[in-house]
């Protein structure tokens, strides 16, 4: 089994949707923008660029274009006081590439979440998002399309990884703790065929 920081900050990483009241430093946000842009891209052609959020006018803005925890909104969305201190809304240039910019999104964002999180800045990866009104309220240029909202801020709760059951829905206990349920690595690790031991 892997071992060492890298691996710990992995496996602690956790969605957080509630926030604690407390800025986030503008060289996080720069520094999770920098781990973002040198993740691997198809080609190499790089076609996301990224505008981080701090200004407390434009993150009301975007609070109501997104839509938390879709199984149990809206318990999941963040309370008055617990929103969101930072965002960072990924673009794609489409002049650079229309299609198949998943990849380059993907690997961007959680290099973004894992820089933040080493930082002690949890994170709340947003796809569910109005990306019309996003892409307005940014002012970004039509070239660049709205692909995804991170949500950053000093974690004010604690998750919990449960062993996967019978259904991949997250919940909230009586405590109000968010539960999540995660496949165990034994049902998803084949050693050199499939099902193999």
């Amino acid at each position: 089994m892997c071992e060492g920081q890298t691996y710990d900050l992995i496996i602690s990483r956790r969605t957080i949707r509630r926030f604690k009241p407390l800025p986030v430093p503008r060289d996080v946000l720069e520094g999770a923008v920098n781990a973002g842009r040198l993740a691997p891209s198809a080609a190499n052609l790089q076609p996301l660029e990224f505008v981080a959020v701090d200004d407390e006018a434009v993150r009301k803005e975007i609070f109501p274009c997104l839509r938390w925890a879709a199984y149990i909104a809206p318990a999941g969305t963040p309370r008055p006081g617990e929103e969101p201190m930072a965002y960072i809304v990924t673009l794609v240039n489409t002049a650079v590439r229309e299609k198949g910019y998943e990849y380059d999104a993907g690997a961007a964002i959680e290099n973004m979440i894992l820089a933040a999180w080493a930082e002690g800045v949890g994170s709340c990866w947003l796809i569910s998002v109005d990306k019309e009104k996003v892409h307005a309220i940014i002012g970004a240029p039509p070239t660049h399309k709205v692909d995804a909202v991170l949500a950053f801020g000093y974690p004010a709760e604690e998750p919990l990884a449960e062993d996967y059951t019978d259904s991949p829905k997250y919940w909230r206990d009586e405590s109000d703790r968010h539960h999540v349920p995660k496949r165990p690595l034994a049902k998803v690790l084949h050693i050199n065929r499939f099902g193999g031991k």
